[in-house]
């Protein structure tokens, strides 16, 4: 009987905190898996093998990072604020890139477009590697439903959020997460519209990807929410 009740006792008190250990945190799992993953993409680009290097990049996604649980960063905002991740009670849609990349053709505003139609259901997110003065001027392509922050080595509490991300799975790439920060997906990369695509053709096209991933944050909802994108 004794036996019993210490079992009973013992799960109750110890079966949650194994269960909180289980979910790792984003940064431990890029940290344990990204060697491996780094010399096999690097090996298969040399080759030329462009096809097996996406295939690596996604199967780290989906096998290690997917279901990590991302940082509780406090990411520095344009603004002069600072913005504490796990303040936001909305899912999550959060873009990297760095201030001397040239966006591709009719990205921005596609980003702008969703973000208006869809800021009170989701939290819009840029985070752009570079010093503050170099991110303000990159920040005045966005409307004001993307929050703009920034991210450089040299500044304090920032390295550890630019060797997790810009050094490991570069930029840009997309990073969609529930209220509570856990990983739904990651994708690298945005839609490249030939330079010769009409600005509109290129929104468009760039404004259907970003939405395909919009509605895959939809089904991660708590089920007394709910996200129509038509």
């Amino acid at each position: 009987m004794k036996k019993i009740v210490f079992l009973v006792v013992f799960f109750i008190l110890y079966l949650p905190t194994w269960a909180q250990e289980e979910t790792k945190l984003f940064s431990e799992a890029v940290r344990t898996n990204f060697s491996h993953f780094k010399r096999q993409s690097n090996k298969a680009f040399k080759e030329g093998d462009f096809e097996r290097g996406q295939f690596l990049f996604d199967s780290l996604v989906q096998n290690q990072l997917i279901g990590s649980k991302f940082n509780d960063y406090t990411l520095k905002r344009v603004s002069n604020r600072k913005l504490k991740m796990s303040k936001l009670k909305k899912p999550i849609f959060l873009i990297t890139y760095a201030a001397w990349c040239v966006p591709g053709k009719g990205e921005i505003p596609a980003l702008n477009k969703l973000a208006k139609e869809f800021h009170n259901e989701i939290e819009f997110i840029v985070i752009v590697f570079g010093k503050k003065q170099e991110v303000k001027k990159f920040s005045s392509k966005f409307n004001h439903h993307i929050e703009v922050c920034y991210a450089h080595k040299n500044y304090r509490n920032d390295n550890e959020i630019v060797e997790n991300m810009r050094e490991t799975l570069g930029f840009p790439t997309v990073y969609m997460m529930t209220s509570d920060l856990q990983l739904i997906d990651i994708k690298r990369g945005i839609v490249v519209a030939p330079l010769k695509t009409p600005l509109k053709k290129a929104i468009e096209l760039n404004y259907l990807i970003y939405k395909e991933r919009l509605a895959q944050l939809n089904t991660n909802f708590n089920k007394k929410e709910t996200l129509v994108i038509y």
